[in-house]
């Protein structure tokens, strides 16, 4: 019996237009029933008490990022898209014409296409008479009724079930009516891809030698996600992997950010990250169980790195971000961290108290602020493209076998 998959979106979302353009292909692949289900994104945002203009609160290092992301994301799935000048730009009314026609994929790839492509206010009845028409739709059956109270009790009826699904954004893809993925990115869960078929294939050598810069502070499960996979990241690609760690925290209070996201996000939100990290752990098949003691004082053991000699660095980094990660060990006690120092643990340690180790991490957090950097991991291909999250390792390959 095929699965049912509801797709979640609102035009006025970039990611979901770019994710509409592959959810039809991807249901073709699964096997899976689809169903397209309009929501008033705003509604939803009311709902988890999330800013109704996202963007305008982000940091300018994070906005440029996300910029970068949208057109990378466009490049992977061949559709085109243009930032409207007046975005975010008003969806009731298209998405309440889109309920009028039962939901019908063509009249849904108009109002994207008018307002990803052509940039047209979707909610002027001059352009929903065209996508109406375009679709074969009789527009003047249909115009009428986006102002009833019907229609505006339907959407507003699917909004409501979207947030009882914990939808707090998106694109969201849910299975069943009970498994929940948000973003164009967690596509492949949809499809139960393995790690060898979400991964590129190397067919060639890179045109040319690349350099892989990592970011990352111990205190972030998906900084130590992404240090699961990095070198093996940089032995497929012949990347000179570049470990850059930096202190959280101080990079956060520099640039402005909450220095624990996580407190600031709405229940929903924070549930669904929970159940993502450990998706992402299962995919793979790494070990990850949430510490007691969350968040950590990492700065003790981002100085006895630092203290280390460099042959020493690797094996002591993969040690304690396993230890705090996958067996909740506090990391900010120095008997914790002197069982992965060895003999000289008390020397290194002592160490972590020079003004020079000191400095030497201040001026490693100033450095990856200065390349651009609001979180962890950070990935940054030959010092000039940078990319965010440990979920985006296909984009950072990609711009490694180029």
């Amino acid at each position: 019996m095929p699965r049912r998959l509801d797709f979640w979106f609102d035009y006025t979302c970039p990611y979901a237009y770019l994710a509409s353009t592959q959810v039809e292909s991807l249901a073709r692949r699964t096997g899976d029933e689809l169903h397209w289900r309009p929501m008033l994104l705003g509604g939803v945002f009311r709902a988890n008490a999330t800013p109704q203009k996202l963007f305008a609160t982000l940091s300018p290092q994070k906005a440029k990022h996300n910029a970068d992301d949208l057109e990378r994301w466009s490049r992977e799935f061949d559709a085109p898209l243009r930032m409207p000048p007046g975005h975010p730009m008003r969806s009731v009314e298209a998405l309440r014409a889109t309920l009028a026609t039962s939901c019908d994929p063509a009249v849904i790839h108009g109002f994207f296409r008018a307002y990803w492509v052509d940039n047209r206010e979707i909610s002027d009845p001059a352009t929903m008479r065209d996508v109406l028409s375009a679709a074969g739709h009789d527009a003047d059956a249909v115009l009428p009724r986006v102002a009833g109270e019907a229609l505006r009790d339907a959407l507003r009826r699917e909004t409501e079930q979207a947030v009882a699904l914990g939808i707090f954004g998106a694109p969201a893809y849910v299975i069943d009516g009970a498994a929940l993925y948000w973003g164009q990115d967690r596509a492949h869960f949809v499809e139960g891809l393995t790690p060898e078929r979400y991964l590129s294939q190397p067919t060639k050598e890179p045109s040319m030698a690349h350099t892989l810069e990592i970011y990352w502070d111990f205190s972030s499960p998906f900084a130590y996600l992404g240090a699961t996979q990095a070198k093996a990241l940089a032995e497929r690609t012949g990347a000179t992997l570049v470990w850059r760690p930096m202190l959280l925290g101080g990079l956060f209070k520099s640039i402005g950010q909450e220095l624990v996201p996580l407190n600031t996000w709405s229940d929903a939100k924070r549930r669904y990250y929970f159940e993502d990290m450990n998706r992402w752990a299962e995919f793979w098949g790494v070990p990850l169980n949430f510490p007691a003691v969350f968040p950590v004082n990492s700065i003790k053991a981002l100085r006895a790195y630092i203290a280390l000699p460099e042959e020493r660095r690797d094996a002591f980094r993969d040690a304690v971000f396993r230890a705090y990660w996958a067996e909740g060990r506090d990391i900010g006690d120095e008997a914790v961290l002197s069982e992965y120092l060895g003999d000289d643990a008390a020397q290194v340690l002592a160490r972590t108290n020079d003004p020079e180790v000191k400095k030497a991490l201040v001026d490693a957090t100033k450095h990856a602020e200065s390349a651009g950097v609001f979180g962890a991991p950070t990935w940054v291909v030959d010092g000039t493209e940078l990319y965010w999250g440990q979920d985006r390792i296909p984009l950072v390959e990609r711009a490694l076998l180029r």
